[in-house]
């Protein structure tokens, strides 16, 4: 019995990889995700690779991931793909007390984010 299956919601010609609970908040990846919109996927994963920024390493797990998806899901070539959209969302807030002078405590917010990277295979050049 069970569900009907659901329609692919994205195009035949993309991929998709989604990370959840990414323990840095949204703004400081968003500036990540940011640099490699509209890039080719290999200069993107180079790109990633030099980024001084640490969450650069999870992007770009995330984008490795999107590129197999693309390889072996949906057999797309892979030396004509490039990022089509990298967008980010919040995910889960973790509050925490951080004791201050004179018995009080402050509070501290522990953020976590969502990434999603989608990839597109560019069109034959006609």
């Amino acid at each position: 019995m069970g569900k009907p299956k659901q329609e692919r919601r994205l195009a035949e010609n993309e991929a998709l990889a989604v990370a959840t609970l990414i323990r840095t908040s949204p703004r400081k990846l968003d500036l990540v995700a940011g640099l490699i919109q509209g890039m080719a996927a290999g200069k993107a994963v180079t790109a990633l690779e030099f980024s001084p920024k640490r969450i650069a390493r999870t992007v770009k797990k995330v984008l490795e991931s999107a590129i197999a998806n693309a390889e072996n899901n949906h057999s797309l070539d892979v030396d004509r793909l490039f990022v089509a959209e990298a967008s980010v969302g919040k995910h889960l807030l973790m509050k925490r007390l951080q004791p201050r002078a004179r018995g009080r405590a402050g509070r501290v917010h522990k953020h976590f984010s969502r990434l999603r990277i989608v990839v597109r295979e560019r069109e034959e050049a006609a």
